[in-house]
């Protein structure tokens, strides 16, 4: 038999008399832990959903990677490059890519007649895929983009519709002006989407492929590059070392110099933003570390003093002190353990009320979401869990040796 783990359920659970004056601190020790992993729990799904969300919508208008040409990454002109069907399908065979598809970028003026904005418009091929941006419409659908003949769709942003007084099925003359002059194109609202991301929002509309590249006077098989899905987000260097490998500093047939960039090289600002998150998740994660061990080691305290005269007892029984240090810790365990399951309840619980509700709104000027997002994360829950089992032990194993101190004679007398 396990002598401490006897005695420790004895004492949890009332059954060896007492005073029970440790009722209030094991309630009070037990609702530090549950609050300290409650919060835990929340403010690293609250981390994990709004770097994923906003990491999502980056990566919705620039792909992984972009494969274009070298002088449009020192620029911000764009400059054109040779991408056909071949090369298209020469990008999609890279291990780990998972889609592959073309586009255009041009500037220009949409003008209306109360009011003009300047845009950048992007135009895509038939082989783009509309997923993100049709989870994103908030009016309208999306046409089917084409390379080789246009009826001037555009897709707008609410915050351009706003600005403009535009309405699906409405049209607008867009201007456009290069080293030949001014170009204007009537064009047909068919969509409007919101991302609640400002540098999107305010300039980027979409429209076909083929009219971005004729605005351009580009070639047939010119576009402005090509963007390259992955998989895992993790896995995105190893990708591009792979790309760089396959078509970087090679030449298309115009003589123009292929490279390419990851996302994180496209948007530095915006994912070193995300990153500084981390910080602030690990000084929340230790301050509620902090509060249940010190919670802990107080309860313990109060504990220890109230069975004085029963460690008197078992070491005039001959007990050693390790069996009552012992003792002690296996109490401990039990009152984690209950707190680590009330804490599991309230945070998982908080966490999925959110994301089912989304009862807590913010402002998506300010965070880019309209409401808080929340990721749960099963493993990170399980290891959060486990790591604060083995911290706030570890912290009592100090308290615990008070024990020692307590003389049987002085103890079976103590009131």
């Amino acid at each position: 038999m396990n002598l401490p783990l006897f005695l420790s359920r004895r004492i949890y659970h009332g059954e060896s008399g007492g005073r029970n004056v440790s009722r209030p601190a094991i309630r009070i020790a037990t609702i530090g832990v549950a609050i300290g992993l409650a919060v835990m729990i929340v403010t690293v799904s609250v981390v994990l959903g709004f770097k994923h969300t906003i990491r999502d919508k980056v990566v919705g208008f620039g792909a992984h990677i972009q494969v274009q040409n070298i002088l449009s990454q020192s620029t911000s002109t764009d400059y054109p490059v040779c991408i056909g069907d071949s090369m298209l399908q020469v990008l999609s065979d890279i291990e780990g890519v998972t889609h592959a598809e073309r586009y255009a970028n041009t500037q220009g003026i949409l003008k209306t007649d109360n009011d003009f904005l300047g845009i950048s418009l992007k135009g895509v091929g038939p082989e783009y895929d509309p997923h993100f941006l049709a989870s994103c419409l908030v009016e309208g659908e999306l046409p089917q983009f084409c390379d080789t003949a246009t009826t001037y769709p555009i897709v707008i942003s609410q915050t351009i519709s706003q600005k403009l007084g535009l309405k699906t099925g409405e049209r607008v003359f867009a201007y456009f002006i290069d080293e030949d002059g001014v170009r204007a194109r009537r064009f047909t609202v068919v969509a409007i989407y919101q991302t609640s991301m400002k540098r999107f929002d305010d300039v980027i509309c979409l429209t076909d492929l083929y009219a971005t590249r004729k605005l351009n006077g580009w070639f047939k098989d010119q576009c402005s590059g090509a963007e390259l899905s992955i998989a895992n987000f993790d896995e995105l260097g190893e990708v591009n070392d792979k790309v760089v490998e396959t078509v970087n500093r090679t030449l298309d047939r115009y003589k123009n110099t292929f490279s390419s960039q990851t996302i994180l090289e496209v948007y530095p600002q915006v994912f070193s933003w995300l990153e500084l998150l981390d910080l602030n998740v690990w000084i929340i994660l230790g301050l509620m570390v902090a509060l249940a061990g010190i919670t802990m080691i107080s309860g313990l305290l109060i504990i220890i003093l109230e069975r004085t005269q029963m460690i008197g007892l078992l070491k005039a029984m001959g007990a050693q002190n390790s069996t009552i240090r012992n003792t002690f810790l296996w109490f401990s365990v039990f009152i984690i353990g209950r707190g680590l399951l009330w804490g599991n309840l309230l945070g998982i619980g908080l966490v999925l009320l959110q994301q089912y509700t989304g009862i807590v709104t913010l402002d998506p000027q300010t965070y880019y979401v309209n409401k808080a997002p929340m990721e749960l994360s099963l493993p990170l829950v399980f290891v959060l869990n486990v790591t604060t089992m083995i911290i706030c032990v570890l912290v009592l194993v100090g308290p615990s040796y008070m024990t020692s101190r307590i003389k049987p004679a002085s103890a079976i007398r103590y009131e």
